[in-house]
């Protein structure tokens, strides 16, 4: 069965082909515009995987006739190119014509939903949105009749690639994350503030919680019936919290180049990683409860491309509903976070009978 996967060439592209030749997929097309890269990627991966059937092909995501040539056969098609609000529905709609489903480690579409009859469009099949809205759905599955309340920390330290900083930054003006906002029996804007200067479990030194709501939290809100959820992004005192504080009055080019710029300069000498922490309270039966997760990643390419190489393989064991879809609600918990501790990504998973505050008293514990 023969896999696609657009933008090979990039982390998360090359990240991708690696999770899914680990999870047994032995046949893959790769695609990008740069020729020589594609050819020392070909080799990366044979060398570790002799067996795989391998082949590369050029391909622009601004040229229709090349990916639909490069759709051409494939079961599924995954996208990796960015970034995501560029590509808008080309890889998608090149997938359509080719009979194929359709994978996005991010996702913007806007072609009919039914026009997926017989086929899956799965779209947020990355770290975030994906990993972040599957994750809370496998311990709510797990442990719990009823959730009541949830509150996530999310943080990294990791390298901004261009286009990684592009559709971050596109999240900002789009309208699909909202700072300072949280759920409260609905949205509610301005219901956080920015905390400076705060300690936070398994984060190092004084971190910056910066809240926010986005589409992803709202129908995980939505699907779980919550009273109150709260997401925070932490982030670590340095050149990329300037950054983002800079942003929104540069030009988008600019504003692309300094996070980089910043996010090369807080890794020097300093260890890359991503931490999620998540706290869910509610019942089970008539018992209340409080469970909380620890997450601890590779970094930030290797768990979008792991979380978009299991939703591959969910399609193709035919898992998933025909149709257009969202990543975090279509995927079968349990299964994939099983496939997703398959692969290198995920380095620590700890659940605590308890709230996150536990932490504070053996915070070296869980680093």
């Amino acid at each position: 069965m023969l896999i696609g996967v657009l933008g090979a060439s990039g982390d998360v592209g090359l990240a991708s082909a690696k999770a899914l030749l680990t999870l047994g997929v032995n046949e893959l097309r790769l695609g990008g515009r740069d020729a020589a890269k594609g050819a020392h990627c070909v080799q990366v991966l044979q060398q570790q995987w002799p067996q795989a059937r391998l082949q590369w092909a050029e391909v622009d995501f601004n040229g229709a006739e090349a990916l639909a040539t490069f759709a051409r056969d494939c079961a599924v098609l995954l996208n990796c190119a960015g970034p995501s609000w560029r590509v808008q529905d080309r890889a998608a709609l090149a997938a359509l014509q080719a009979d194929a489903h359709y994978v996005d480690a991010a996702g913007h579409m806007h072609l009919d939903p039914a026009q997926w009859r017989g086929r899956c469009a799965i779209l947020g099949a990355g770290l975030q949105p994906g990993f972040t809205g599957l994750l809370p759905r496998w311990l709510a599955e797990q442990e719990f009749t009823q959730v009541r309340s949830l509150t996530s920390y999310f943080g990294l330290r990791d390298h901004f690639t261009a286009v990684a900083a592009d559709d971050f930054l596109q999240g900002a003006v789009d309208g699909s994350s909202e700072p300072l906002a949280a759920w409260q029996h609905g949205r509610r804007s301005r219901a956080l503030r920015r905390r400076r200067e705060v300690s936070v479990p398994c984060f190092p030194g004084s971190v910056h919680l910066l809240p926010y709501l986005n589409l992803e939290g709202e129908r995980l809100a939505m699907d779980l019936n919550l009273d109150v959820g709260q997401w925070f992004n932490v982030i670590t005192d340095g050149y990329v919290l300037k950054a983002f504080d800079q942003a929104h009055g540069l030009p988008r080019a600019e504003a692309v180049q300094r996070l980089c710029e910043a996010s090369r300069l807080d890794l020097s000498g300093q260890a890359p990683f991503v931490t999620l922490l998540l706290q869910l309270e509610g019942l089970h039966d008539s018992e209340v409860r409080t469970r909380s997760l620890v997450l601890s990643g590779a970094g930030n390419a290797a768990l979008t491309a792991a979380m978009a190489a299991i939703t591959v393989i969910s399609v193709v064991e035919g898992e998933i509903s025909a149709g257009c879809h969202e990543a975090a609600q279509a995927l079968p918990p349990a299964a994939s976070l099983e496939r997703l501790l398959c692969t290198s990504a995920i380095l620590s998973l700890n659940l605590l009978h308890g709230p996150l505050d536990q932490l504070h008293v053996a915070q070296e514990g869980c680093l």
